[in-house]
């Protein structure tokens, strides 16, 4: 392990069996550096969170602590929130909510208002609505501001650009940030799709990373301050509380740690993998599997034939993936998806099956699926199909919808990024914790 960091000091139980028993395969990663591998087990990761109270309990002893957090901050079994509530060394006076909200039961994209946390009493601020960093109001008192969120991974995910902008209020307020780190679930090795270009910012495009950076959240926060991703964060004093046992190639599995859904729509492991892939589906009018129990693992729209994308997909041979046809209809479901695209209506599509998690690529399998769906439709509901700001900030380019429209090959529009991811991967390098 390097010592980067020191310098800053409803899925069910048969599916998840059966994502353990894929995911402890060792498979190797095609084009990686030798000897590194997915899958190798045998190995309990000790998180961030859990090192604080053992290894870095002199950061926030005798302090009044502020947390950006959810559901996901699991410790010991334990919410973090109520383990330094409970801790008669720290004063816990401050809680911060992303996207979903501190429980994690807000719909996608519902703005989060503010409240008082049932179980400590504290008081909670949302930085999802019109408020999206905390206030010099809501940091007065705070003496450390903390970070603990279970990312998935994929620069469209908000969590990462509520840590970055939380950096930015921690500089400005004089106060330490400290980056309780967790595993990336889809792992450290791949990096996948174009690098966000600057005219496509956004909350869901908010640093200009590829589509998965292969970077946990304390790794990716190195770089946000390294690269003067914010204005005023060169001098913030921030500390990445590393994880013990996590290596770049492991798959969840490997991590001996029980998965909490991150967010709603991420129910499972299985959906992770998909996710930086099967999300492109949100920026078109299609069904992304939202108002299901099966999010982003099946997709689809009232005017294609399933069987032939299943086939057509299935001919691509596409690594770790095998497809079969669906019927759906979305519906409304509380804490996951209130109100779903294409709500109550039949969507034909494909279920995606992950049978090799190792040779995923999910960006390049995203493409393959959309352009499979695109193409399948008659040329009216082509029209509509694409939500264009939608998925251009996705992307993070207009290159992939163009070539999607003139039907240009696959390997043609993964081509065009590739220059790119390699030039991230080299950027990246002096912020990476992880072996």
């Amino acid at each position: 392990m390097r010592n980067q960091s020191n310098r800053y000091e409803e899925s069910s139980a048969l599916s998840r069996i059966a994502w353990l028993c894929i995911g402890l395969s060792v498979v190797p990663i095609t084009g990686c550096a030798a000897g590194r591998e997915y899958g190798d087990t045998g190995t309990t990761v000790r998180t961030g969170a859990e090192r604080l109270f053992t290894d870095r309990y002199h950061l926030v002893e005798s302090r009044r602590v502020g947390l950006v957090t959810n559901h996901s901050a699991i410790v010991g079994g334990q919410h973090l929130a109520d383990r330094l509530h409970a801790d008669p060394s720290i004063e816990l006076v401050a809680l911060f909510g992303p996207e979903h909200g501190i429980r994690g039961t807000a719909d996608a994209g519902e703005p989060v208002d503010h409240g008082v946390d049932e179980r400590t009493g504290v008081p909670v601020y949302s930085l999802y609505g019109e408020i999206d960093r905390p206030t010099a109001e809501m940091l007065e008192g705070v003496d450390v501001l903390i970070f603990d969120i279970q990312d998935v991974g994929a620069r469209f995910y908000t969590y990462p650009a509520t840590m970055g902008r939380a950096m930015k209020s921690a500089a400005e307020a004089g106060i330490p940030y400290l980056v309780l780190d967790r595993p990336n679930p889809i792992a450290g090795l791949p990096v996948e799709g174009p690098v966000r270009e600057d005219r496509f910012r956004s909350g869901i495009g908010l640093y200009p990373t590829p589509i998965t950076h292969g970077m946990t959240v304390g790794e990716l926060a190195l770089m946000i301050k390294g690269e003067r991703w914010h204005e005023g964060i060169e001098d913030l004093d921030l500390h990445v509380v590393e994880m013990e046992g996590w290596t770049r190639g492991m798959l969840w599995p490997d991590t001996g740690m029980e998965w909490v859904a991150p967010s709603p729509n991420i129910p499972d492991v299985e959906t992770a993998i998909v996710y930086p892939g099967t999300c492109f589906f949100e920026g078109t009018t299609a069904s992304e599997g939202r108002g299901t129990y099966r999010p982003f693992l099946q997709v689809g729209s009232p005017y294609v034939n399933s069987n032939a994308v299943a086939d057509e997909l299935n001919r691509r041979d596409l690594p770790g993936l095998a497809f079969s046809p669906v019927t759906f209809v979305p519906e409304s479901i509380e804490g996951m998806s209130k109100q779903p695209k294409l709500l109550g209506e039949e969507v034909h599509g494909v279920r995606i099956e992950i049978t090799e998690p190792a040779k995923v690529r999910p960006v390049e399998a995203g493409i393959h699926i959309l352009q499979a769906v695109y193409e399948s439709l008659p040329t009216e509901a082509r029209e509509t199909f694409f939500i264009e700001r939608g998925l251009n900030i996705r992307a993070g380019n207009e290159e992939v919808l163009n070539k999607l429209r003139e039907g240009d090959r696959v390997d043609r529009i993964v081509a065009g990024w590739e220059r790119d991811v390699e030039r991230f991967k080299i950027e990246r390098e002096p912020y990476l914790i992880y072996d």
